[in-house]
């Protein structure tokens, strides 16, 4: 029951990204072209988005587990650090040039566009190198 519960949900996620035009890279890149043919429409989107999240947010603290029974695991820090900004940055980079994030990029691979399997293939690429250099980090620290 859980997983067709999970896969439901992720089909009305996907279904809402391709309705809203989240998985159109032109419609993305045109909201994101603030001083020439703007699309406002996204704004919409995520202002829909926006609130969405601070309904489930406010829900979530009250709970100690999911609605599918498992653990709650919300953020605990608050702060703005070096690598919150550069992951930011990093993010709105790789937005604002092929005009996907990752959700509506794996809407789009199950589409077979061209252009979401190479995004697809570079964001696997990034988490993996990502991991490499955590990892990396990580026994550095243990050695020092």
């Amino acid at each position: 029951m859980q997983r067709l519960t999970e896969f439901a949900v992720g089909l009305l996620f996907g279904l809402g990204l391709i309705l809203s035009g989240m998985t159109d890279p032109g419609k993305v890149l045109g909201f994101l072209d603030l001083f020439g043919a703007w699309d406002p429409s996204l704004a919409f989107v995520m202002g829909g988005a926006i609130l969405v999240g601070v309904g489930a947010f406010a829900v979530a603290k009250r709970r100690t587990t999911s609605f599918l029974g498992g653990a709650m695991h919300l953020p605990q820090r608050r702060d703005i650090d070096r690598r919150l900004v550069v992951g930011s940055l990093t993010f709105g980079v790789g937005w604002g040039l092929a005009g996907f994030c990752p959700g509506p990029a794996l809407v789009s691979l199950g589409a077979l566009q061209p252009k979401a399997v190479v995004f697809v293939v570079a964001m696997l690429a990034g988490m993996a190198l990502y991991e490499f250099a955590q990892a990396a980090r990580e026994k550095r620290a243990a050695a020092a």
